[in-house]
């Protein structure tokens, strides 16, 4: 399977580097002789609580879907007692479980951590060649402009596989985050249409978020998904959109307020959970 792209077609071509700092000049401004992606007041990343107090246990929030779709359209998070995974998508929560049923969340449904945006396109490319989740993650990358940016991913198309993880409601008291996904089931799926949601995020955020590529797949009929371990697209379309502000807000109450959250092997917890393996960074340009 190639680890490019046979085309990468739009408006916009990724790979010429001339084409989109133009497109960059026609659709945004200008800041000391610099192109401003975002416009003079940025686009905001908002977040509730952080990945380290995930990995913690702290799995009680405070923090409705209803409040958390003010903040943003487009998404992925967890919901309270770390009961499945959560996809926003066109202002929709979609709440995935581990027996493979995936619902509307309910607006009164909780989150322990999650992060949204408001989705407004960037850059936009398709995809017409099998690749895979490391030449997708070279292929965007590349494209980036500014490595230290927020940058949401949405990806939709046709994979030829899915792997994905959707972890299980816990009990009280509640276990650590790697323990919680130890025993979880993989579920491969094939051939497979839907979207992948989520966010590149950079290096220095790891433990405030998971640096690197953090995504979660819902299919197009809104029946199965998870937290993505890997894939590989055999067609579709990429769609990214720069933020540069990130607003983290703090659970006001609970187990989060008495937390020792200063871990020294963070970026290896976070990979043994998020089940790449090794520790994955996204590092500044």
């Amino acid at each position: 399977m190639s680890d490019h792209p046979l085309h990468a077609n739009s408006v916009r071509n990724p790979a010429v580097s001339l084409a989109h700092w133009a497109r960059a000049a026609i659709g945004h401004s200008w800041h000391n002789g610099e192109p401003d992606f975002v416009g003079d007041h940025g686009r905001v990343v908002w977040q509730t609580s952080t990945m380290e107090a995930l990995l913690a246990g702290i799995y009680d929030g405070d923090v409705t879907v209803d409040e958390l779709l003010t903040h943003g359209d487009f998404g992925l998070g967890t919901f309270n007692a770390l009961d499945g995974e959560m996809v926003i998508l066109d202002g929709m929560c979609y709440h995935l479980r581990s027996d493979g049923t995936v619902t509307r969340a309910m607006s009164t449904d909780l989150t322990p951590f999650a992060v949204v945006t408001t989705f407004d396109p960037d850059v936009s490319f398709d995809i017409t060649q099998p690749i895979t989740r490391a030449g997708i993650e070279r292929l965007i990358d590349g494209v980036i402009p500014n490595k230290n940016f927020v940058v949401a991913v949405r990806m939709s198309g046709t994979f030829s596989r899915v792997d994905t993880r959707t972890v299980g409601r816990q009990e009280r008291p509640y276990p650590p985050l790697q323990e919680a996904t130890t025993h979880e089931a993989i579920n491969s799926l094939e051939n497979v249409s839907g979207t992948m949601a989520g966010f590149r995020t950079p290096g220095f955020e790891q433990g405030i978020s998971v640096a690197g590529y953090h995504l979660h797949f819902i299919d197009k009929r809104r029946t199965t998904g998870g937290h993505m371990l890997d894939f590989a697209l055999q067609s579709g379309q990429i769609v990214l959109s720069y933020s540069t502000d990130v607003l983290l807000n703090f659970p006001r109450f609970g187990a989060f307020l008495t937390a020792q959250l200063d871990r020294p092997d963070i970026a290896k917890a976070i990979a043994a959970t998020e089940g790449s393996g090794t520790p994955t960074t996204a590092t500044g340009s």
